[in-house]
């Protein structure tokens, strides 16, 4: 039998396998999602020392406290001109220090006039009066930028055996700023509700947070006025204790300078300190504490004298 001359069809070749890719560099890659999703993460609430110190300064970005071993403050006895604010919040203080019931309270007012330096001396005095439990009552301030970490810092301090005043200085809120509402959850609302060892104190120049144009303009655009309005000057109901700090009288200005002189001992007849002091609140435009501080420093520096 003849052969057929067709030749048997060849058999198409197998395509090359591609070389698998390099396991250290998909290694490489799976660390660098890892350590962008780690960024991306809010960080983790770390334990505090409590022991470390009396006050401490809440850091919002590492959700922990930071020691403050010398706070600034001033002697409670050179605040002059707010007699029974200073009452008020002192006993409100000591409540708060034994274990009973107390109020967030809200200082406002006028500019330099003590709120900060009254919260500050409070703090000192009460822990000074504690004797042996001299230590359990802190102060940890938080900056009016950080409110919206406030849980975090509550869930980090409840339950611990220390009190804890949860200081906010110049507290207030312009338009577009909505995180006054992680306040008035934390204040008064919330499932948890503020723990038995927290009590907050703010100070503010403004008695409900809130510019007048803020509220003015959701007065004006609201759908219903009235509830608008209520809605946002509710934060100032939820501090139980409401101190006002107004403008001091020249007699005053001048009681908190003295007071000033004689306990650093500066070396200045009273008919200059008085010209010397009503020359100085009137170039400033105002008479205040911190005026009278202000005028103190510069005398006490013009005479050699240190303060400390």
């Amino acid at each position: 039998m003849a052969k057929s001359s067709k030749k048997a069809p060849k058999r198409a070749a197998k395509p090359a396998r591609k070389a698998p890719a390099a396991k250290p560099a998909r290694d490489a890659l799976l660390q660098r999602i890892a350590d962008a999703l780690e960024r991306l993460a809010p960080a983790a609430t770390g334990g505090a020392d409590f022991t470390a110190a009396d006050a401490f300064v809440w850091q919002q970005n590492g959700r922990k406290l930071i020691p403050v071993p010398r706070v600034s403050r001033v002697d409670m006895g050179l605040l002059k001109g707010i007699d029974q604010v200073r009452d008020i919040l002192v006993e409100n203080t000591e409540r708060f220090a034994t274990g009973l019931p107390a109020n967030n309270a809200l200082l406002w007012g006028a500019r330099g006039m003590g709120k900060s330096s009254l919260v500050k001396a409070v703090h000192a005095g009460i822990n000074a009066a504690l004797g042996k439990k001299a230590g359990l009552l802190k102060l940890v301030e938080i900056h009016r930028e950080d409110i919206e970490s406030l849980p975090d810092l509550m869930t980090l301090v409840r339950g611990t055996p220390y009190r804890f005043i949860i200081f906010c200085d110049d507290l207030s809120f312009d338009a577009d700023d909505t995180s006054y509402k992680s306040l008035k959850a934390v204040l008064e609302g919330g499932i948890e509700g503020r723990p038995e060892n927290v009590i907050l104190y703010a100070t503010s120049n403004r008695r409900h947070l809130l510019s007048r144009d803020m509220i003015e303009n959701e007065r004006s655009t609201g759908i219903n006025p009235g509830e608008a309005v209520e809605e946002k000057v509710s934060l100032s109901d939820r501090f139980g204790l409401w101190l006002g700090f107004h403008r001091c009288s020249q007699d005053e200005f001048l009681a908190m300078v003295d007071g000033y002189v004689s306990h650093y001992k500066i070396p200045i007849n009273a008919e200059t300190l008085r010209r010397e002091a009503l020359e100085w609140a009137t170039t400033r435009g105002s008479r205040s504490g911190r005026v009278a501080w202000q005028y103190v420093q510069d005398a006490a520096g013009r005479l050699g004298v240190k303060l400390g």
